[in-house]
């Protein structure tokens, strides 16, 4: 999993926990330290993010990806609840996390309660017939647990079944395959917001 994080952002992070402060390795010039409640829903989230296989990766990527979720979901709670579950659905699905974050800001600017005209739902926007279709009538798609859990398992799905070409994969996805609209937009989420740097 360490390969999942650069050397430049480990460094960036290097006292999160154990000194209580952050320094930048190349100036060793300290930082503001962060928010104390914030601190405490990072220790809350990385304790029950169960698919990190290491505390300090987990550390590094909620801290990393909660800033950049703060755009979009004010509240820490929330925001921390979100990216733990995303993380643990994409990592099931033998998916890059960052890349269902980027779908999820095109799909429905991470709001859990979204239904597009189509009648898609939730932060992946899926259709309810796939409930219909697993034997789940009862699940609800609002539900982020229920709804990560489905829209990364279909995702994954399009991404085999185009041998990992993403832009068709996405295409599939969006049902808008022959087009790179879409595609596009997910992909330029990825690499200008969510991709480690």
């Amino acid at each position: 999993m360490r390969s999942f994080f650069t050397t430049e952002l480990t460094s960036l992070f290097c006292g999160l926990l154990l000194y209580g402060t952050f320094c930048v390795a190349e100036s060793a010039r300290p930082i503001e330290q962060p928010d104390p409640r914030l601190r405490l829903l990072l220790t809350q989230a990385i304790e029950a993010s169960d698919s990190f296989v290491d505390r300090f990766d987990a550390e590094v990527w909620l801290f990393d990806m909660s800033q950049r979720l703060e755009v979009f979901v004010e509240d820490e709670q929330t925001r921390l609840n979100i990216l733990r579950r995303v993380h643990r659905e994409a990592s099931r699905a033998e998916l890059v996390p960052e890349l269902v974050l980027a779908l999820i800001e095109v799909e429905s600017h991470f709001d859990p309660y979204a239904i597009s005209k189509s009648g898609a739902q939730g932060l992946m926007q899926v259709m309810p017939f796939w409930l219909e279709e697993i034997g789940h009538p009862e699940d609800n798609l609002i539900k982020i647990s229920t709804n990560l859990r489905m829209g990364c398992t279909i995702l994954k799905y399009y991404i085999d079944m185009e041998r990992g070409d993403l832009q068709n994969a996405l295409a599939r996805y969006n049902g808008s395959l022959g087009s790179s609209v879409y595609s596009n937009k997910v992909l330029a989420a990825l690499s200008t917001r969510w991709r480690k740097r």
